[in-house]
């Protein structure tokens, strides 16, 4: 019988882990090569619970199957804090495995925004499967306020013009 898959709050131990699965996400759908540092830079306090938090779905002591990055921030017109989705990734081993792992990100992070109190800011952007993301987003969060355009440049693209991480 299979565990039903479960999505922990991520902690310290967890960060090799994360920023590999990070590591990922660029590849796929960053416009840009990544900063380590600069991902480090979210990461680090978000698995401290200081102003975010991390949703991790597997052990520590394994490779994780996928994460949520959440941090507290403001909009640029008023001083209210509201939840701001960075990240919700599932690595590609574990996307058509059952349990739904994408969808417990996504429960997890609603569930986070409940527990504090705070709206939830939460997209897709990427030029790889977007309508099914989109489907998904829309069953589990409503239709959607809006929508983002990406002009001159393609998701997941940079890794292809021979660019390096940043460090």
């Amino acid at each position: 019988m299979q565990e039903e898959v479960k999505v922990r709050v991520g902690t310290p131990e967890d960060l090799d882990g994360i920023m590999n699965l990070a590591l990922n996400v660029a590849k796929e759908n960053g416009v840009f090569s990544p900063d380590i540092n600069k991902v480090l830079s979210e990461v680090w306090p978000s698995l401290h619970q200081h102003f975010g938090i991390v949703g991790v779905i597997g052990e520590a002591d394994k490779p994780l199957e996928g994460f949520v990055l959440l941090r507290i921030g403001q909009q640029w017109y008023n001083s209210n804090e509201i939840l701001e989705e960075r990240v919700v990734y599932v690595d590609k081993k574990f996307r058509s495995a059952k349990g739904g792992r994408a969808r417990k990100l996504c429960e997890f992070s609603k569930k986070t925004a409940d527990e504090l109190g705070l709206p939830l800011i939460i997209g897709v952007m990427s030029n790889n499967r977007t309508e099914g993301k989109m489907r998904l987003y829309r069953r589990l969060f409503g239709p959607e306020v809006g929508c983002f355009f990406l002009y001159g440049a393609k998701t997941g693209n940079w890794q292809n013009e021979g660019a390096l991480p940043q460090s």
